[in-house]
Parts: C-alpha cells; sequence; structure tokens
C-alpha cells in the first residue's frame, strides 16, 4: 500500500500516526509512506528521526478570540490544501490518515476533494476543532475512548479503535528501560513527566517535592523537565541535596519512552490520550495533572475516565504543590495493595492491539479507492 501519514503540533499526535506506519511495515513489507506536516510544528523534527519521509505546509491553528491572524490562517489553509493536492497527486497514495492537529485539515480534506479514502484518528475523549470540521468529509472516524463513537454523527462510519501508540509500548523492553537509565533492574521507579516540551508548573513542583523525598526510601525518582527547564531545575535540584544523589535522575528529555515507561511503576504526568494510552496498555498507576490550556478543557476530561475507573488520581493545577505531589505519589507507591489495585485497572482500560486495528480499517478503506481526480 501507499499511505500519506498527517498529524502534528504535539507528539500526542505525532506518535500514533509513527506507529500506524511501523504497525504497516510490520504486517506488510513493501508499504510506501509520507508524511505530510507542519513546517513549524514538532513533527518537522521527529518524523525525520522516524526515518519517513517527510514533505511541509505552511500551516497554523485558528484563535480562539477574533483576530485578523485568522484571516491569515484562513489563507495559509486554502494554500496547504492546494499544495496538499500537488503531493497527493504526485505520490498517489491509497489511504490518507491523519491523526490530529491543524496541519491534517488541509491534508486529509484535499485527500477528499481528490477521491482518496481517509480516516481520520481522534485521540482525547473531547473532539478537536480540526476532527470535527473534516469528520464531514473522512471516509471513517476512529476514536480512542469506546463510547465516542456518538461524537461525530456527521461520518457514517465511526469506530473504536483505540489509539495506536499502545502497540508500540506494549511490547517494549523494561530490560532496555532499566539499561538506558542506569538503574538496577526491579527497582521502582516513579516517572514524572510534563510532557513533550515539559510543563512549568510540574517542574517547580518537582523542586519543591525534593525535600520530601528521603521519606520515600527505595523508590528511584525520574524527572523529565524539557529542553527548556533542564538546567534551570537540575541547578535547584542540585541547591537542596547537594550532588545528586544515585536515588534521583534529572533529564532534558526521554528518547526511549515507550522502554522507560516498561520499567516505571508509577508515572506522574499531564493527561494526553497518547500518554494514557500508552500507560494503561502497560498497566501503570498515575498521578495526572491536566494542563488548563487546552481547548475545551478536554485533558481533564481525559484524566477522569481513568480516574473513574479506579487507574488515576487526578491533582488538578490549581491545588498542585510539592507536597500535594509527594502524598499522591506516596499513597500509591507506599501501599502494595493500592497500587496493584490500580494498575489492574489501569491495565484494564488498555487496548494493545490498536495499530493492528486501525491498518485493517486502512485496508478496508485501500479497496475502496477510487480514482484520483
Amino acid at each position: 500500500m501507499r499511505i500519506v501519514l498527517s498529524g502534528g503540533g504535539t507528539g500526542g499526535h505525532i506518535y500514533p500516526a509513527v506507529a500506524v506506519a511501523r504497525q504497516l511495515e510490520a504486517e506488510e513489507g513493501d508499504t510506501a509512506f509520507l508524511y505530510i506536516g507542519g513546517s513549524r510544528g514538532l513533527e518537522s523534527k521527529l518524523v525525520p528521526q522516524e526515518n519517513l519521509p517527510f514533505k511541509s505546509i505552511d500551516i497554523t491553528g485558528f484563535r480562539r478570540k477574533l483576530s485578523m491572524d485568522n484571516v491569515k490562517t484562513v489563507m495559509r489553509f486554502l494554500k496547504g490544501v492546494k499544495a496538499s493536492k500537488i503531493m497527493l497527486k504526485e505520490f498517489k497514495p491509497d489511504v490518507v490518515i491523519g491523526t490530529g492537529g491543524y496541519v491534517c485539515g488541509p491534508v486529509v480534506y484535499a485527500a477528499s476533494r481528490l477521491g482518496i479514502p481517509t480516516l481520520i484518528h481522534e485521540q482525547n475523549a473531547v473532539p478537536g476543532l480540526t476532527n470535527r470540521f473534516l469528520s464531514r468529509y473522512a471516509d471513517t472516524v476512529a476514536v480512542s475512548f469506546e463510547g465516542m463513537e456518538s461524537a461525530f454523527p456527521a461520518c457514517k462510519h465511526v469506530i473504536y479503535t483505540g489509539n495506536p501508540r499502545a502497540t508500540t509500548v506494549a511490547t517494549a523492553s523494561p530490560q532496555k528501560g532499566f539499561a538506558s537509565l542506569g538503574i538496577p533492574e526491579g527497582s521502582t521507579i516513579v516517572l514524572i513527566v510534563g510532557g513533550s516540551g515539559g510543563a512549568k508548573a510540574i517542574n517547580n513542583a518537582m523542586i519543591e517535592m525534593v525535600p520530601f523525598l528521603g521519606k520515600g526510601k527505595g523508590v528511584h525518582y525520574v524527572y523529565v523537565t524539557g529542553d527548556a527547564y533542564f538546567e534551570a531545575t537540575r541547578k535547584e535540584v542540585s541547591q537542596t541535596l547537594g550532588e545528586l544523589p544515585n536515588w534521583i535522575h534529572v533529564l532534558p528529555y526521554i528518547h526511549n519512552m515507550p522502554e522507560v515507561l516498561a520499567c516505571t511503576s508509577l508515572i506522574v504526568n499531564r493527561a494526553g490520550a497518547s500518554f494514557l494510552a500508552e500507560i494503561t496498555a502497560l498497566g501503570i498507576p498515575s498521578v495526572l495533572i491536566p494542563s488548563p490550556n487546552v481547548t475545551n478543557n478536554h485533558q481533564e476530561v481525559n484524566a477522569r475516565q481513568l480516574e473513574r475507573s479506579g487507574a488515576a488520581v487526578v491533582l488538578l493545577e490549581k491545588d498542585l504543590t510539592g507536597q500535594a505531589m509527594f502524598e499522591a505519589i506516596q499513597q500509591i507507591i507506599g501501599v502494595e495493595a493500592v497500587h496493584r489495585k490500580m494498575s489492574v485497572a489501569s491495565l484494564s482500560l488498555g487496548k494493545r492491539d490498536s495499530a493492528a486495528v486501525v491498518v485493517h480499517e486502512l485496508r478496508r478503506l485501500a479497496g475502496k479507492k477510487t480514482k484520483n481526480s
């Protein structure tokens, strides 16, 4: 098959597309790919690192308030559609899949106008603006949360697939995770991460939490700060502890996140949908701190789904302090029965075959392919 992938802005939109590509490679070795992303987005850096052919268009998202920038966005969208049509006619894909982010808008819309079968994947419990718009034109909408099918009434074919990223982490090696961190196998690891770019509020709480950590002995704490916050966070932690002990690890970024997750006992994180798919695929209990700065507060909606199932504790950013974070961690990691119960609940929510389900749907759509206009 020939597949065009599109998704961008955050790792939560990019990595599901990469997961689908890897599943296709495993199932069909002769698949050809083209990834169309934004020239300014994180995908322009991450996708080439994944050895996927990458082309870009210049596109931005809409402002929430009325603004002249939105006029420019409409113009960029129209130019993006035109550029996408040229790329699609040249590549001749069997199917186009969009995994979220505003870059998918012109790409998937252009494909639909050319008669190319399209699939869009919605990771969050609350549909994004781009996917709501595209659902009118897509042949299939795939959703990550069971029961979300009714959120896309404009599309005739909506299916529950889970998040393809879950498949990537389900087979990851915990041994490689321990080795990459320099932590002995079998150790208890609490991973604290604020997303691919880091989060200032979570980093501040990590710094505030340091004086409490001696009370939770036998645990390795891994702080992932994001590149922008690394130096300042490491400096603050070092000033409190002196030379960093071997049970606290401060890192700017983790490139082998599936392997690190596979050896993690508890995670403290935002509530982006792709990350939630990863941790439930592995049955990891979590303390979730939803970002308050996202459209429709969708991260809190995501987090509450895990909380209701007993897989997570939700700590809102307005209540976030170092002590509150430490106490939430200790309530889980310090009580074996609680940790075990939450782990079982987390695993029950995981859908480990998500990428294979999406690939099955892509094959079905490829069989319906019409001649490009």
